[in-house]
């Protein structure tokens, strides 16, 4: 008995050292699913809840799937959120236009707005893949540049007010259920979700970003192309960014400059709790879809407390991004004091 117990500790402990940080969410999650079924469980565990928090997260979440892409590198991508209202304010005034005068669309025009937001979010992403790459901008200064000139634009084009009255077919379509249980925008996201984690596990383009964010002077001299390979990163996720614009238009059925403001900590807080290395060269797909996962659950569970304000939520996001490199600090990091002390020769 004693055996058996002590290899299956020893399991445990093979399989938590093998990817902590997705075990450390796992853990996370059960805790606070089990604190909400202590306090709230008639207010959270609702079938209608759950459909909800899946049709939400999808905002942010496509946005995280291109952030983890560019700090896999060794950067960082802060114009998603820029890119997101950008591009739903471009294709609300096509919906605009398209619209007739009984409120119908044309049948290609749900179809035709979703290929043009990504090829606008390639466009974007390329522009700051040319910054990162052919400029060697540091990426925090081009992308945060970039996102405050997208947003300029967006208020530019707006006096910053919202653009809407376009028909209500868009948002009846994205925000569908398939089967009346499965929201079309959590399709969307497993969709992309997948095609990045083949792209990145399956394809030797994965296998050359983490190299380039491992170090780039060895990518270099390597033969990689490092130019091409970052501004593909940030294509990439221009076009996650686009479509979280788009899920953003459908949702809220218009479009404004200050949309999901909150969305560009929430992203990065995301991708460092799923077990992405800020420096680069470490991560994995699994970590930042539960982590995902985690501040949707939290921040929903928050709300069922009526006594907390929602103001706080943005402190709490911020504590916990400190926390977590904290901890990625003294787990990772951090090595003991046997391993830190250099042996210097003998003078005898």
């Amino acid at each position: 008995m004693t055996q058996t117990y002590t290899r299956s500790l020893d399991r445990f402990r093979t399989l938590y050292r093998s990817d902590r940080h997705v075990w450390r969410l796992v853990l996370m999650i059960g805790i606070w699913m089990l604190f909400m079924a202590i306090t709230r469980f008639n207010k959270f565990y609702t079938l209608i809840n759950f459909q909800t928090m899946a049709a939400q997260f999808p905002e942010f979440g496509l946005m995280s799937l291109g952030v983890m892409l560019c700090m896999i590198t060794g950067g960082i991508d802060l114009s998603v959120v820029g890119i997101a209202n950008l591009t739903s304010i471009l294709m609300a005034f096509l919906l605009l236009n398209l619209t007739s005068a009984g409120g119908a669309l044309p049948g290609y025009a749900i179809g035709l707005v979703i290929v043009l937001a990504m090829l606008l979010g390639a466009g974007f992403g390329f522009f700051n893949g040319l910054l990162v790459s052919k400029f060697h901008i540091p990426p925090i200064l081009a992308t945060m540049g970039s996102g405050e000139l997208f947003t300029g634009i967006c208020l530019a084009m707006t006096n910053g007010n919202a653009i809407s009255k376009f028909s209500r077919s868009y948002a009846q379509t994205i925000n569908n259920r398939i089967f009346d249980l499965i929201p079309v925008q959590l399709v969307i996201f497993i969709v992309m979700a997948v095609f990045i984690w083949f792209l990145i596990s399956k394809t030797v383009f994965g296998t050359k970003i983490y190299m380039l964010g491992t170090s780039e002077t060895v990518a270099k001299f390597s033969g990689l192309r490092t130019d091409r390979l970052l501004i593909e990163t940030y294509v990439i996720s221009g076009i996650c960014a686009a479509l979280g614009g788009m899920i953003m238009l459908a949702n809220y059925n218009s479009a404004r400059a200050d949309y999901g403001s909150v969305y560009t900590l929430q992203c990065v807080l995301i991708v460092v709790l799923g077990g992405v290395n800020p420096i680069g060269g470490k991560g994995r797909i699994s970590g930042v879809v539960l982590a995902i996962i985690l501040l949707r659950l939290l921040e929903t569970g928050l709300n069922r407390f009526p006594t907390i304000s929602s103001y706080y939520i943005s402190l709490i996001w911020g504590g916990v991004l400190i926390l977590v490199m904290v901890l990625n600090y003294f787990t990772e990091n951090k090595k003991p004091l046997k391993k830190r002390l250099v042996r210097f020769p003998s003078t005898k």
